[in-house]
């Protein structure tokens, strides 16, 4: 893994930088929470091709074969340049954005991203719904060419607890809910094991240097047992999974998939990737177990175009 991918980061990490530094001045009170300005909450941009060293090492490491992708961006690479964007539609909520956790995202697929043509991308926020326990924010990214906008559409959505589990519990009035469970006859496709350090690796090649990825004492005091998985570095597998074994290593078939992430995955960890045969699809350890991450897939039956 090249160091050099670090200098490729720049929007990413200087997305990291303003979270840090806008909310560490943002208070947020019940009743006092004001709405932003609409005009902040759409970024549009022309971003340059991504280099090419970085294609094939972020292709690499997420377990795809590069050779697959040439001259293709890969859809499910869009946080890299996407959650800088998305990021700024939400910068002026009156939230700790410290504290956002992703909690699922989804794709369609309407065109291949050419790897050597800049990229024209528009972010919006489509909705924040707060119930005075927590906030879900959900973003919306197109990315495509100038002469066709909209290749891939993509869609985040996060969540801000504006209360601690402690006082949560306290209130009551929440029945705890049955955990998604990797169905007991769904059929595994691919096992993955990652290393304590997959989150470091994951975040050389996408920029997202959230330290509860990679940084132990600060997993362990945001309360995890050991640095978690990348909610969108697990959905790049997942797609790879697919892809290998579902589709002999085509790359084109995939024509949209939505992920909730349910749970954190503690690394080092060794996960089945799996499917129900209706288009569900499952990350946990075995069947009957709790999935990390669950969601639906579905194909085309021919080669796009674009």
């Amino acid at each position: 893994m090249s160091f050099v991918h670090i200098l490729r980061q720049g929007p990413m990490l200087a997305t990291l930088a303003r979270t840090v530094a806008t909310s560490a001045l943002s208070t947020v009170r019940p009743g006092k929470r004001s709405q932003p300005d609409p005009a902040d909450t759409v970024y549009e941009a022309r971003i340059p091709p991504r280099h090419p060293d970085l294609l094939r090492d972020y292709v690499r490491e997420v377990g795809g074969d590069p050779a697959s992708y040439q001259g293709i961006v890969p859809a499910h690479m869009f946080p890299q340049w996407g959650m800088p964007a998305m990021q700024r539609t939400i910068a002026q909520l009156p939230y700790n954005l410290v504290r956002i956790l992703n909690a699922g995202c989804e794709y369609s697929v309407r065109g291949q991203l050419p790897a050597d043509e800049p990229l024209v991308i528009r972010a919006d926020l489509e909705n924040v719904d707060d119930n005075g326990k927590r906030a879900l924010i959900t973003m919306r990214l197109r990315t495509g060419t100038e002469q066709k906008p909209a290749l891939l559409l993509s869609r985040v959505t996060a969540m801000v607890p504006l209360k601690s589990s402690k006082e949560r519990k306290e209130e009551g009035g929440e029945s705890p809910k049955e955990p998604v469970r990797v169905p007991q006859d769904a059929t595994e496709i691919a096992r993955t094991r990652l290393p304590a350090d997959a989150g470091l690796k994951y975040a050389y090649v996408s920029g997202d240097f959230n330290p509860v990825h990679w940084v132990l004492p600060y997993a362990r005091l945001a309360g995890h047992r050991g640095t978690i998985v990348h909610g969108f570095a697990a959905v790049a597998r997942l797609v790879e999974d697919l892809n290998r074994n579902l589709w002999s290593g085509r790359t084109d078939l995939l024509e949209k998939i939505e992920i909730r992430f349910l749970k954190p995955l503690v690394v080092p960890a060794n996960v089945g990737t799996y499917i129900d045969g209706k288009g569900g699809v499952y990350v946990g350890e075995a069947p009957g177990e709790v999935a990390a991450f669950a969601g639906h897939y579905s194909a085309v039956k021919e080669t796009r175009n674009g």
